[in-house]
């Protein structure tokens, strides 16, 4: 009898299941060693009026935070126990876009490419209001070093989806082009329409099929754009995320990231054949993307095919991708204000009816955790770990043989197990009953074939980390 540990790797579904990688990891995320559990949704706020689309956190003068949930006609405040406040300028909003927001100082500044730039100034402002009169309408902002940063352009009537534009320096609120002040503009004659602008100490500005860097130079030209990625752009504006100073966004051929200097595909021959498989290219404006910067993860939200929605997890320090299903139509990071436990009170006199445990991050205030809006109600990724699933590639001994027996190693945890095995790689897979591991952690199995797919489902409530699992296998006919 020979025992085999098969410790959980990669998942690469482009890659046959005789590659050695996992064929499935699914309602988890990757880790240092092994996979952690996904936590589901929790409800957090109140209904809203209308369906909600957009999150955005903004970090006070007093260093506490406020966090701002829109829809397609109004942007509420979210307060620290989820009630909504309409913060909406009057007479509300017309568009047809999703809102985006970006901070500039103490001044929060929204586009819904309806009106001109939304401002709300934290510790002084009660609603969003007109940034300024000479403010654009615009589609996409940012802030590129001391300007806010706006591009595809309205100038009512004309439209200009190649321009960028931006403020004076250190006035967001004057955008007349002076060269004195140092706002101007730019049109990007080659790349198609732009998708998508992300600022720093540069600026990125992602067009259809090509990537500009945006570099401050100084008078008189102020800034200088140097085309980074030619004939490869952004595919969804939704999909561009932003961490420590690197972009990943979603190109036609797959996922990408940028450092600002050149770009470096992340998912080919991993996971860009099955994206495009199950994901529906119809709704990829309703795409979003966020980062979780404790767990190094990047998630994207997206629609499939079978008209649900799923998340696809990337660990941008072990290089390792799962995904998972959810019910989020937006994901956001999102940051909540400090509260008392009298107004945790308000929430629920109940502890174990709080929408996450006491020691949350979500109660402390002003820490930033993965958030999201389902229909009219912003949501917190809190909730208890989702069904999670593991399946190996696929284990060949040499000939026929007999798996007998596995034991999960599951930390925190136990769980179950199943098997299918074939006796050639191109008959059906179907897996047996899953069994649960007894009280010295061994799941007996009897499954013969050539080749062998064990399914692995961790439980336990607190289960933390998914490792590996020691099967043994008899050559046909052994005893």
């Amino acid at each position: 009898m020979a025992t085999q540990r098969i410790n959980f790797g990669e998942w690469m579904p482009d890659q046959p299941g005789l590659s050695g990688a996992l064929v499935e990891a699914k309602n988890i995320v990757s880790q240092a060693v092994g996979y952690g559990p996904l936590k589901t949704t929790a409800v957090f706020s109140e209904e809203a009026g209308e369906n909600l689309k957009t999150l955005v956190t903004g970090k006070e003068p007093d260093g506490d935070t406020k966090l701002f949930a829109a829809s397609d006609a109004k942007i509420y405040e979210v307060s620290s126990i989820g009630n909504l406040t309409d913060v909406s300028k009057t007479g509300g909003y017309d568009g047809q876009e999703r809102f985006r927001f970006t901070q500039f100082g103490n001044t929060i500044i929204g586009t819904n490419y309806d009106a001109v730039l939304q401002s709300y100034v934290l510790g002084t402002s009660t609603q969003f209001d007109d940034l300024s009169a000479t403010a654009p309408v615009a589609k996409y902002v940012t802030v590129v070093r001391d300007f806010v940063v706006a591009a595809f352009i309205n100038e009512d009537p004309t439209v200009y989806p190649y321009r960028v534009k931006w403020s004076a320096i250190n006035d967001e609120t004057d955008w007349t082009v002076n060269v004195n002040t140092q706002s101007d503009y730019q049109d990007i004659p080659d790349g198609g329409q732009i998708v998508g602008v992300r600022g720093g100490e540069f600026g990125l500005i992602f067009l259809e099929k090509s990537i500009s860097r945006m570099s401050y130079v100084g008078t008189p030209f102020i800034f200088q754009f140097d085309n980074i990625s030619r004939n490869k752009g952004c595919s969804a504006a939704g999909s561009i995320a932003q961490v420590q100073g690197i972009c990943f966004f979603l190109s036609e051929d797959g996922f990408y990231m940028c450092d600002g200097q050149q770009i470096q595909a992340i998912g080919s021959e991993k996971i860009d054949r099955w994206f495009y498989d199950i994901a529906d290219e119809a709704l990829f404006s309703t795409m979003s993307a966020s980062v979780d910067p404790v767990r190094k993860l990047v998630i994207w939200n997206f629609a499939t095919v079978n008209a649900n929605r799923e998340v696809l997890i990337y660990n941008f320090k072990t290089q390792k991708w799962t995904h998972g299903d959810t019910t989020a139509d937006f994901i956001s990071d999102a940051s909540t204000g400090s509260l008392t436990l009298e107004q945790l009170d308000s929430i629920s006199s109940s502890i174990d009816s709080l929408p996450a445990s006491l020691d949350s991050i979500l109660w402390i205030g002003g820490k930033y955790f993965l958030g999201g809006t389902i229909g009219k109600q912003v949501v917190t990724f809190n909730g208890p770990p989702a069904s999670a699933r593991i399946i190996t590639g696929d284990i060949d001994a040499g000939g026929r043989s007999i798996v007998t027996l596995a034991r999960p190693h599951v930390d925190n945890g136990s769980a179950n197990v199943s098997v299918a095995s074939r006796t050639m790689l191109d008959q059906d897979i179907n897996f047996t009953t899953p069994v649960s591991a007894d009280s010295e952690n061994r799941v007996s199995l009897r499954s013969n074939g050539r080749y062998h797919r064990l399914e692995i489902n961790p439980t336990g409530d607190n289960w933390k980390t998914a490792i590996a699992v020691d099967v043994d296998i008899i050559g046909q006919g052994g005893r």
